[in-house]
C-alpha cells in the first residue's frame, strides 16, 4: 500500500522486539517461516529512500505514535464487471468513437442512449 501511494520514507512499528531485531539484521533466525518474511522485507526496503523499524511495547503503542492504519486483506480476489462483445461484433466503445469522430448519434439510439453518449 505504501508503495502504491509513492511514500518514500517509512517508519515500521511492531510490538515484537524479536522481529524488529531480525528485520534490522541485528539478530539471525533459523525459523523457515520467518526467513521468507525477512527476505520479502529486505526486497521491499529497496523501494524506499529511508525506512526504519522500531520496537514499541503494545501497552505504549497508541500513546506515543499515530494511530495504525487498518489494512484489510481479503481471502477472495475482486472481480471487475465483464463487458460482453456486442451482437454486431463491434467493441462496446464503437458508438462513442463514431459520435466523437462524426458528431452524429447512432441511427437507432433512443433518448436515454443519446444522453448517455
Amino acid at each position: 500500500m505504501t508503495i502504491d501511494m509513492n511514500i518514500q520514507e517509512l517508519l515500521g512499528i511492531r510490538d515484537s522486539d524479536l522481529l524488529i531485531h531480525q528485520v534490522r539484521e541485528e539478530w539471525a533466525t533459523k525459523n523457515s517461516k520467518i526467513l521468507s518474511y525477512l527476505y520479502h522485507v529486505q526486497e521491499l526496503r529497496k523501494r524506499f529512500t529511508k525506512i526504519e523499524f522500531q520496537h514499541v511495547p503494545e501497552s505504549r503503542m497508541n500513546k506515543n505514535f499515530i494511530d495504525p492504519i487498518p489494512v484489510k486483506i481479503h481471502d477472495q480476489p475482486a472481480y471487475c464487471a465483464h463487458v460482453e462483445e456486442e451482437a454486431d461484433g463491434k467493441p462496446w466503445f464503437y458508438d462513442i468513437n463514431e459520435y466523437l469522430a462524426k458528431g452524429e448519434y447512432p441511427e437507432l439510439a433512443n433518448t436515454t442512449q443519446r444522453r448517455t453518449l
